[in-house]
């Protein structure tokens, strides 16, 4: 096997425990709230902290994986999360719970851009749609096996010992990454010169600027604005999915304990093919017709038809109906994830990392206020429902806000 899909082999493994880590807070988040005697608004502030901190960190690690390299910041990132999961299971009190959630959203910054420069340094441009959806795929399959594996370990040994075990697989996999991999492909021992001719196709030389230059010229771009306005609406409506959807299906969709597992799992199926399709088909339109419209017609229509589904679930009366129409929210806003995460690679060139910390910087901005507001709205409302529709909107919004995107203009340093 080559040795770029091997790469991609061990970054799916490090997507599928990212997401076992981070959703295991709102798996878990019933047992929490009864056992630490949380209220809802409470909740939704230990959702934020986490989405807070991965947000503002986001541009710095992703700069620094581009000065860097990615192999040492990967290694720092997956095991410092990975140290305050297993902390969080330590947690006895609302302010304990809070600060370790936040110290775990700071650890996890720049995850994702660093993956990115991993993909955009080992693969040709050809073929980094794909390669950002069999990442994103993994995210989702993580997700969704997350809830049957923390049930059954709460069921066992109570919900504490969920982020004691989900930790430890992070641990594992940063010491692996540190000792196997090699920032450039040359370097990988083992990799034959025409695998290394591929790669290099459509590949800029490397050139290190300034640090300020870097930051300050990324976010003088309008295109890079547009890209974090789109993504700030995407993680939104994403981030409903990872925090609140298990307390919504429980007590705003009265599902029963034995059918939440499936339930809460069966957005990220979904999720599965829209993240598989979306890149592909990104992909094959770029080459039809442009990058410019390969990337932003999957896009638009991805998050346009996700905020009409999540809208639409609250008015069907139906619970199973509902509940599906819910999940296809998540599956086509997963058809533009992986767009979005090689868009950035596109506008971003060989300082893609920088470009990919700024739209997950708007991104988890975007799941920092959607945290905090749903439990005050619904504080504010008493509807369930409420919440999720002003998402939908958003989630709309940021679907027009393609339009404003162009991956065929680079950033010029």
């Amino acid at each position: 096997m080559k040795k770029r899909f091997w790469v991609l082999i061990i970054l799916v493994l490090f997507s599928i425990i990212t997401y076992l880590d981070r959703t295991s807070i709102s798996i878990t988040g019933i047992e929490i709230t009864k056992d630490l005697n949380l209220t809802e608004k409470q909740f939704g502030w230990i959702m934020g902290s986490f989405a807070f901190a991965y947000g503002i960190f986001e541009i710095p690690m992703g700069l620094w994986g581009d000065l860097k390299g990615p192999k040492s910041v990967l290694f720092r990132i997956v095991l410092s999360w990975s140290v305050f999961t297993i902390l969080t299971g330590f947690s006895y009190t609302f302010t304990g719970l809070f600060i370790i959630r936040f110290l775990f959203g700071l650890g996890e910054a720049g995850a994702y851009p660093n993956a990115t420069i991993v993909i955009n340094t080992w693969f040709p441009k050809q073929e980094a749609g794909r390669a950002q959806s069999f990442i994103w795929i993994a995210s989702r399959i993580g997700a969704a096996i997350a809830p049957f594996i923390a049930l059954y370990i709460m069921s066992l040994w109570g919900w504490r010992y969920v982020f004691y075990i989900f930790g430890c697989l992070g641990v594992v996999w940063s010491i692996f990454w540190y000792f196997w991999f090699q920032n450039e492909p040359k370097n990988m021992p083992g990799i034959s010169e025409e695998e290394l001719a591929h790669i290099k196709k459509g590949r800029e030389q490397k050139i290190t600027y300034n640090t300020w230059q870097i930051f300050l010229t990324v976010l003088k771009t309008p295109n890079v604005w547009a890209l974090m306005g789109m993504y700030h609406c995407l993680l939104y409506g994403a981030y409903f999915y990872l925090s609140w959807m298990p307390k919504y299906l429980k007590n705003g969709k009265g599902v029963a304990d034995l059918d939440l597992a499936f339930l809460a799992s069966l957005p990220f199926i979904l999720g599965t093919i829209g993240c598989f399709s979306g890149g592909f088909l990104s992909d094959f339109l770029a080459k039809k017709t442009s990058l410019k419209w390969g990337r932003r017609a999957v896009g638009m229509f991805g998050l346009v038809m996700s905020g009409i589904c999540m809208i639409t679930s609250t008015f069907v009366a139906d619970l199973n109906t509902s509940i599906v129409v819910l999940a296809f929210g998540l599956a086509f806003k997963d058809f533009t994830l992986p767009v979005s995460w090689a868009t950035s690679a596109d506008i971003g060139g060989q300082h893609s990392g920088v470009v990919a910390g700024a739209m997950g910087m708007a991104g988890q901005l975007g799941s920092t206020i959607m945290s905090i507001a749903f439990g005050y709205i619904l504080a504010a409302t008493g509807s369930w429902d409420m919440p999720v529709r002003i998402i939908g909107l958003v989630v709309i919004l940021g679907g027009f806000l393609w339009l404003r995107i162009n991956p065929e203009k680079k950033i010029v340093f």
